[in-house]
Protein backbone atom coordinates (compact mmCIF):
# COMPACT_ATOMS: atom_id res chain seq x y z
CA UNK A 1 0.00 0.00 0.00
CA UNK A 2 0.98 3.77 -0.95
CA UNK A 3 1.00 6.38 2.12
CA UNK A 4 1.72 9.87 1.05
CA UNK A 5 2.39 11.99 4.25
CA UNK A 6 1.84 16.28 3.47
CA UNK A 7 3.56 18.15 6.11
CA UNK A 8 4.92 21.94 6.30
CA UNK A 9 8.19 20.78 6.51
CA UNK A 10 8.41 19.84 10.28
CA UNK A 11 9.79 16.89 12.32
CA UNK A 12 6.55 15.08 12.40
CA UNK A 13 6.49 14.43 8.68
CA UNK A 14 9.72 12.89 8.46
CA UNK A 15 8.40 11.11 11.95
CA UNK A 16 5.41 9.91 10.34
CA UNK A 17 6.60 8.91 7.21
CA UNK A 18 9.48 6.60 8.80
CA UNK A 19 6.78 4.77 11.07
CA UNK A 20 4.90 3.57 7.89
CA UNK A 21 7.50 2.57 6.83
CA UNK A 22 8.45 0.32 9.65
CA UNK A 23 5.25 -1.21 9.12
CA UNK A 24 5.97 -2.16 5.73
CA UNK A 25 4.48 0.27 3.61
CA UNK A 26 5.53 2.44 0.63
CA UNK A 27 5.51 5.91 1.35
CA UNK A 28 6.26 9.51 -0.05
CA UNK A 29 6.69 12.36 2.09
CA UNK A 30 6.24 16.36 0.51
CA UNK A 31 6.44 19.49 2.10
CA UNK A 32 4.56 22.46 1.61
CA UNK A 33 5.46 25.15 4.20
CA UNK A 34 3.44 27.89 2.65
CA UNK A 35 0.22 25.10 1.99
CA UNK A 36 -1.01 24.07 -1.40
CA UNK A 37 -1.69 27.34 -2.39
CA UNK A 38 1.22 27.26 -5.06
CA UNK A 39 -0.08 23.46 -6.49
CA UNK A 40 -3.02 23.16 -8.57
CA UNK A 41 -5.41 20.83 -7.92
CA UNK A 42 -4.42 18.69 -11.03
CA UNK A 43 -0.38 18.64 -10.03
CA UNK A 44 -1.60 17.09 -6.59
CA UNK A 45 -4.01 14.82 -8.24
CA UNK A 46 -0.87 13.13 -10.31
CA UNK A 47 1.18 13.24 -6.87
CA UNK A 48 -1.37 11.23 -5.19
CA UNK A 49 -1.63 8.61 -8.53
CA UNK A 50 -1.88 4.77 -6.48
CA UNK A 51 -2.37 6.44 -3.29
CA UNK A 52 -4.28 4.60 -0.83
CA UNK A 53 -4.05 6.81 2.55
CA UNK A 54 -3.15 10.75 2.89
CA UNK A 55 -1.79 11.97 6.25
CA UNK A 56 -2.38 15.57 5.97
CA UNK A 57 0.27 17.14 8.68
CA UNK A 58 -0.32 20.82 7.03
CA UNK A 59 -1.78 23.08 9.18
CA UNK A 60 -0.64 23.14 12.29
CA UNK A 61 -0.27 26.07 14.85
CA UNK A 62 3.32 27.67 14.47
CA UNK A 63 5.42 30.48 13.84
CA UNK A 64 4.24 30.14 9.66
CA UNK A 65 1.34 31.35 10.79
CA UNK A 66 1.81 35.07 11.64
CA UNK A 67 4.26 37.69 12.00
CA UNK A 68 6.12 38.75 14.90
CA UNK A 69 6.08 42.15 15.60
CA UNK A 70 8.07 44.67 18.51
CA UNK A 71 5.18 46.30 19.61
CA UNK A 72 2.20 43.38 19.73
CA UNK A 73 4.22 40.11 19.91
CA UNK A 74 3.06 37.65 17.65
CA UNK A 75 0.31 38.38 15.56
CA UNK A 76 -2.50 36.22 13.17
CA UNK A 77 -4.34 37.75 10.19
CA UNK A 78 -7.14 35.32 11.19
CA UNK A 79 -9.56 35.55 7.81
CA UNK A 80 -6.16 34.65 5.88
CA UNK A 81 -5.07 31.56 7.56
CA UNK A 82 -8.83 30.27 7.93
CA UNK A 83 -8.52 30.96 3.73
CA UNK A 84 -5.42 29.58 3.54
CA UNK A 85 -6.17 26.34 5.48
CA UNK A 86 -9.77 26.26 3.52
CA UNK A 87 -7.92 26.24 0.23
CA UNK A 88 -5.09 23.64 0.84
CA UNK A 89 -7.85 21.00 2.35
CA UNK A 90 -10.07 21.88 -0.31
CA UNK A 91 -7.21 21.10 -3.00
CA UNK A 92 -6.09 18.24 -1.30
CA UNK A 93 -9.42 16.87 -0.64
CA UNK A 94 -10.60 16.96 -4.26
CA UNK A 95 -7.79 15.77 -5.67
CA UNK A 96 -8.07 12.37 -3.41
CA UNK A 97 -11.38 11.81 -4.86
CA UNK A 98 -9.64 12.26 -8.44
CA UNK A 99 -6.80 10.21 -7.87
CA UNK A 100 -8.88 7.36 -5.89
CA UNK A 101 -7.58 7.92 -2.03
CA UNK A 102 -9.45 5.98 0.23
CA UNK A 103 -8.55 7.42 3.89
CA UNK A 104 -7.46 11.01 4.99
CA UNK A 105 -5.64 10.88 8.22
CA UNK A 106 -5.34 14.43 9.53
CA UNK A 107 -3.47 15.75 12.66
CA UNK A 108 -5.38 19.01 14.75
CA UNK A 109 -4.96 19.82 18.34
CA UNK A 110 -6.38 19.11 21.40
CA UNK A 111 -9.02 21.67 22.72
CA UNK A 112 -10.59 22.48 19.09
CA UNK A 113 -14.20 22.14 20.31
CA UNK A 114 -13.58 24.63 23.27
CA UNK A 115 -11.97 27.04 21.51
CA UNK A 116 -12.64 27.20 18.33
CA UNK A 117 -14.36 30.83 17.85
CA UNK A 118 -10.92 32.66 17.82
CA UNK A 119 -6.99 32.51 16.45
CA UNK A 120 -5.21 29.36 15.58
CA UNK A 121 -8.48 27.52 16.43
CA UNK A 122 -11.20 28.81 14.68
CA UNK A 123 -8.85 28.18 11.64
CA UNK A 124 -8.20 24.32 12.82
CA UNK A 125 -11.89 23.99 13.87
CA UNK A 126 -12.75 25.56 10.22
CA UNK A 127 -10.99 22.65 8.37
CA UNK A 128 -11.97 19.68 10.97
CA UNK A 129 -15.36 20.61 9.61
CA UNK A 130 -14.45 20.38 5.79
CA UNK A 131 -12.72 17.18 6.16
CA UNK A 132 -15.70 15.78 8.32
CA UNK A 133 -18.16 16.59 5.30
CA UNK A 134 -15.60 15.24 2.65
CA UNK A 135 -16.74 11.98 1.06
CA UNK A 136 -13.53 10.00 1.61
CA UNK A 137 -13.60 7.92 5.13
CA UNK A 138 -11.68 10.52 7.06
CA UNK A 139 -9.50 10.47 10.81
CA UNK A 140 -8.88 13.26 12.60
CA UNK A 141 -6.02 12.72 15.38
CA UNK A 142 -5.87 15.92 17.69
CA UNK A 143 -2.69 16.20 19.66
CA UNK A 144 -1.96 17.88 22.74
CA UNK A 145 1.04 20.61 22.46
CA UNK A 146 3.69 18.35 21.60
CA UNK A 147 7.05 18.20 23.98
CA UNK A 148 9.26 19.76 20.92
CA UNK A 149 6.74 22.73 20.61
CA UNK A 150 7.55 24.32 23.62
CA UNK A 151 10.64 27.01 22.54
CA UNK A 152 8.23 28.02 20.03
CA UNK A 153 5.01 28.42 22.14
CA UNK A 154 7.75 30.90 23.88
CA UNK A 155 8.57 32.84 21.04
CA UNK A 156 5.27 33.56 19.60
CA UNK A 157 4.38 34.54 23.49
CA UNK A 158 7.49 36.59 24.05
CA UNK A 159 7.49 40.50 24.29
CA UNK A 160 10.56 42.74 25.45
CA UNK A 161 12.59 39.23 25.97
CA UNK A 162 9.02 38.45 28.85
CA UNK A 163 7.13 35.11 28.18
CA UNK A 164 3.90 35.58 28.51
CA UNK A 165 1.14 32.52 28.70
CA UNK A 166 -2.24 31.90 29.38
CA UNK A 167 -2.25 30.03 32.80
CA UNK A 168 -3.75 27.01 31.17
CA UNK A 169 -3.05 23.48 31.87
CA UNK A 170 -1.44 21.10 29.35
CA UNK A 171 -0.91 17.51 29.10
CA UNK A 172 2.37 17.84 26.27
CA UNK A 173 3.22 14.65 24.32
CA UNK A 174 6.35 13.41 22.77
CA UNK A 175 6.31 13.68 18.77
CA UNK A 176 7.59 10.35 17.97
CA UNK A 177 4.41 9.43 20.01
CA UNK A 178 1.78 10.89 17.91
CA UNK A 179 3.78 10.10 14.98
CA UNK A 180 3.63 6.35 15.10
CA UNK A 181 -0.31 6.40 16.15
CA UNK A 182 -0.96 8.92 12.97
CA UNK A 183 1.26 6.19 11.45
CA UNK A 184 -0.67 3.48 13.01
CA UNK A 185 -4.00 4.43 11.93
CA UNK A 186 -2.76 5.35 8.49
CA UNK A 187 -2.31 1.58 7.80
CA UNK A 188 -5.43 0.35 9.47
CA UNK A 189 -8.59 -0.66 8.32
CA UNK A 190 -10.15 2.54 8.07
CA UNK A 191 -12.65 4.67 10.17
CA UNK A 192 -14.56 7.98 10.50
CA UNK A 193 -14.09 9.61 13.98
CA UNK A 194 -12.13 12.37 15.69
CA UNK A 195 -9.58 10.59 18.59
CA UNK A 196 -7.00 12.46 21.00
CA UNK A 197 -3.66 11.84 22.58
CA UNK A 198 -2.30 13.40 25.22
CA UNK A 199 1.22 12.86 27.34
CA UNK A 200 0.83 11.31 30.65
CA UNK A 201 1.35 14.68 33.23
CA UNK A 202 -0.96 17.44 33.50
CA UNK A 203 1.64 20.52 34.15
CA UNK A 204 0.76 24.39 33.59
CA UNK A 205 1.78 25.78 29.98
CA UNK A 206 4.18 28.44 31.72
CA UNK A 207 6.16 25.18 33.65
CA UNK A 208 6.37 23.51 30.78
CA UNK A 209 7.52 26.30 28.78
CA UNK A 210 9.89 27.57 31.62
CA UNK A 211 11.46 24.06 31.90
CA UNK A 212 12.46 24.20 28.08
CA UNK A 213 13.55 27.21 28.40
CA UNK A 214 16.27 26.25 31.06
CA UNK A 215 17.48 23.15 29.34
CA UNK A 216 18.50 25.53 27.04
CA UNK A 217 20.09 28.04 29.23
CA UNK A 218 17.75 30.52 28.04
CA UNK A 219 17.12 33.33 30.35
CA UNK A 220 14.14 34.64 29.19
CA UNK A 221 11.18 34.73 32.28
CA UNK A 222 7.81 33.12 31.59
CA UNK A 223 4.96 35.04 33.42
CA UNK A 224 0.62 33.78 33.17
CA UNK A 225 -1.67 36.54 32.27
CA UNK A 226 -5.19 35.92 31.97
CA UNK A 227 -5.45 38.25 28.93
CA UNK A 228 -2.12 36.55 27.51
CA UNK A 229 -3.12 34.52 23.94
CA UNK A 230 -2.29 31.32 22.78
CA UNK A 231 -1.52 31.71 18.54
CA UNK A 232 -4.17 34.35 18.92
CA UNK A 233 -6.71 32.55 20.94
CA UNK A 234 -7.80 33.91 24.16
CA UNK A 235 -8.02 30.20 26.73
CA UNK A 236 -10.23 28.55 29.81
CA UNK A 237 -8.20 27.24 32.37
CA UNK A 238 -9.26 23.26 30.85
CA UNK A 239 -8.83 24.22 26.65
CA UNK A 240 -5.53 22.22 25.84
CA UNK A 241 -6.23 19.09 28.21
CA UNK A 242 -7.66 16.16 26.30
CA UNK A 243 -11.28 14.00 26.40
CA UNK A 244 -11.71 11.79 28.97
CA UNK A 245 -11.57 8.92 26.14
CA UNK A 246 -7.70 10.13 24.49
CA UNK A 247 -5.11 7.68 24.07
CA UNK A 248 -2.46 8.59 26.67
CA UNK A 249 1.19 8.23 26.04
CA UNK A 250 3.26 6.61 28.09
CA UNK A 251 6.87 9.35 27.16
CA UNK A 252 7.46 11.83 29.77
CA UNK A 253 8.96 15.05 29.51
CA UNK A 254 11.93 13.75 31.64
CA UNK A 255 12.25 10.36 29.93
CA UNK A 256 12.43 12.26 26.69
CA UNK A 257 14.41 15.42 27.41
CA UNK A 258 17.12 12.93 28.58
CA UNK A 259 17.08 10.68 25.20
CA UNK A 260 17.83 14.02 23.51
CA UNK A 261 21.36 14.35 21.69
CA UNK A 262 23.44 16.21 23.79
CA UNK A 263 23.87 20.06 22.57
CA UNK A 264 26.88 19.83 19.99
CA UNK A 265 26.95 16.52 19.05
CA UNK A 266 26.25 15.40 15.77
CA UNK A 267 23.53 12.70 15.36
Amino acid sequence: MKVVVWDDGGLIGVETALWVRDHGHEVELLSAPHGLDSYTREEVTEVLRDCSVVIDLLCRPSLAIGTLTEDQGFVIDEDALVGSWLRSTRKLLQAETAAGVIYHVALSVAGVDRAASRGVFRALKARESMIQRSATPHFVLRSTQMFESAEEIATAGTEDWIVWVPPVDVRPVALTDVAMLLAHTAVSRPRTGVHEIAGPEKIGLDTFVRAALAANAEYRRVFTDVHSPFFGTCLGPSDLLPDANAFIAQTSYREWFASRPSPGINS
